[in-house]
C-alpha cells in the first residue's frame, strides 16, 4: 500500500480569509505573511490603483497603504467563497468614504486568488470602476 504525504499547508480559502482579516485590521505585516514572495497582484484597469504589483512589500505599499491615504474606512467585506483546488473566488463588497470628496462607496466586487503552498501567488480584482471614480469626483 502506497503512503501519501499529507500537506501541512492551510486550505486555500483559509489563507484568503486571513488576508481579508489582516486587511480589515490594518495589519500589513499579517497581510504580507499571506503573500508569496513572487506574488502578482492585479488591480483592475480603470481602478484608481490599476496595475500589477509584485512582492508582498510592493503590494502593501502600492495598494493597501495608498487606499488608506485616499479613503477613510476602506474595507473589503468577503461574503461568498467559491473554491476549486488552488483557485478561490470571493464575492465581496468595498465600503469606504473618499477623504477628498466625503462621498461614500458601497460597491460589489469579485476577487480571484490562486493559493499554492499556503500563500497567495496571484490575485485579480473585478469591480465597477466607475462607481469608485464617481466617489472621487467633486
Amino acid at each position: 500500500m502506497a503512503e501519501f504525504a499529507t500537506s501541512t499547508a492551510p486550505a486555500p480559502a483559509d489563507v484568503v480569509r486571513r488576508q481579508y482579516l489582516a486587511s480589515a485590521a490594518g495589519d500589513l505585516e499579517a497581510l504580507r505573511a499571506t503573500l508569496a514572495p513572487d506574488v502578482e497582484w492585479t488591480e483592475m484597469a480603470g481602478f484608481p490603483l490599476g496595475g500589477t504589483y509584485r512582492t508582498p512589500d510592493g503590494v502593501t505599499a502600492n495598494v493597501m497603504e495608498k487606499l488608506g491615504q485616499d479613503w477613510d474606512g476602506w474595507t473589503a467585506h468577503d461574503d461568498t467563497y467559491v473554491v476549486d483546488g488552488e483557485n478561490v473566488v470571493v464575492l465581496a463588497r468595498y465600503t469606504a468614504t473618499n477623504k477628498a470628496t466625503g462621498k461614500p462607496i458601497d460597491v460589489r466586487v469579485a476577487h480571484h486568488f490562486v493559493v499554492r503552498a499556503g500563500r497567495i501567488v496571484r490575485f485579480e480584482q473585478f469591480v465597477d470602476t466607475a462607481l469608485v471614480r464617481d466617489a472621487m469626483t467633486v
